[in-house]
């Protein structure tokens, strides 16, 4: 799949490559890659499964790359949940991707739910189809760098 100039192609071509890639999984997980997949655990949380960053250093960029609103809803945090760092390209399908600082953000634990594992390009599908209202604020956050950085990788 040719995916030249993205940034030009209109939403029928997007929605059409959403459901092209959207659906893969990665499944030759080398050990640089899990060793990555790990290093974001060990980065993000001391003890057991807790969304948002319980170490010194996942809390500190967490309260650097926030303010009190989830940039999808634009609700208050505390109202929907809490913060979760959330991968834009999700790690199940991208685990070599997993501690790219650009592949994170913050975002509403309830945000993060409806998101689940969504491709990006699926994710901006649903939001078009569900929340029409909140599509500029999706395409405005697409990860436009590490989408390009994927054109080498023959399952795209």
């Amino acid at each position: 799949m040719n995916l030249e100039n993205i940034e030009k192609k209109n939403l029928p071509e997007l929605f059409k490559l959403a459901n092209k890639i959207g659906k893969k999984r990665y499944h030759r997980l080398t050990a640089q890659d899990f060793e990555d997949y790990l290093q974001f655990n060990s980065w993000r949380y001391i003890n057991g499964d807790y969304e948002c960053g319980t170490t010194l250093e996942s809390k500190k960029w967490v309260k650097d790359n926030s303010d009190w609103y989830c940039p999808i809803c634009s609700e208050k945090y505390q109202e929907r949940g809490g913060k979760t760092i959330d991968h834009k390209l999700p790690r199940s399908q991208y685990p070599w991707l997993s501690m790219e600082f650009q592949n994170l953000w913050v975002i509403c634990q309830e945000c993060n739910k409806e998101k689940g594992e969504k491709h990006w390009y699926e994710y901006e599908q649903y939001i078009f189809l569900h929340y029409p209202n909140d599509y500029p604020i999706i395409k405005a956050a697409r990860p436009r760098q590490l989408l390009d950085s994927l054109k080498g990788n023959s399952d795209v």
